[in-house]
């Protein structure tokens, strides 16, 4: 390998450590409290290279939704790697559970992050993180489409609709407890799918 391949190389984990770390701190912090050189610490680089990387916040937010579409395509990679799309669905939602402690300090990272970005009347950075949802839409829809369930666009939207709820409930309420119930709910909704009825999410039920 020469001289110019290794900085290359380098320089492309630099920018990916930052990549990461940007969508680490966006999400535990918010838009307006994080500073460069909160992601420079995180990332533990020189805040200098941040600059170089990243010339304002916005490239920086930008990158975290870059890194939140890879760790959404990585992760229904695996899922499509079950048989069963029922499985999948119910795999994703387990997912969800197990972030709860997550969820219980500072919520679902794409969800809290279009909210903020979406108090920017000029900006069009909400509308990219609305498209990081879309492609959670789309993926469930696919599923629920192969199950042969009726209206799969409206059973996605419920899906993530419900995520989103008590992903802000368990947030606001700082119980995680929240995540695992509702979580467990959904997961019996999902069981009890079929294509001659689609019942809604039961929210009465232990």
């Amino acid at each position: 390998m020469t001289d110019s391949e290794k900085r290359r190389g380098r320089g492309t984990d630099k920018r990916r450590r930052l990549t990461a770390a940007a969508a680490k701190v966006l999400h535990e912090q918010g838009v307006e409290r994080t500073t460069l050189a909160d992601i420079a610490g995180e990332a533990g680089v020189p805040v200098g290279n941040v600059y170089y990387y990243f010339k304002t916040k916005d490239d920086l937010v930008k990158a975290a939704l870059t890194e939140h579409t890879a760790h959404l395509a990585e992760l229904t990679g695996r899922l499509d790697e079950l048989a069963d799309p029922r499985d999948r669905l119910k795999a994703l939602v387990e997912g969800w559970i197990e972030q709860r402690e997550t969820a219980a300090r500072h919520g679902c990272p794409t969800g809290t992050l279009a909210v903020e970005l979406d108090k920017r009347a000029d900006d069009v950075l909400d509308l990219q993180v609305g498209g990081v949802i879309r492609k959670l839409l789309d993926w469930a829809e696919g599923q629920f489409r192969e199950l042969g369930l009726p209206d799969p666009g409206g059973l996605a939207v419920t899906l993530v609709a419900a995520y989103q709820g008590m992903s802000l409930l368990t947030n606001a309420l700082r119980d995680p407890e929240i995540m695992t119930q509702q979580g467990d709910r959904i997961i019996r909704w999902l069981d009890s799918l079929t294509a001659e009825s689609t019942p809604a999410p039961d929210r009465s039920a232990p």
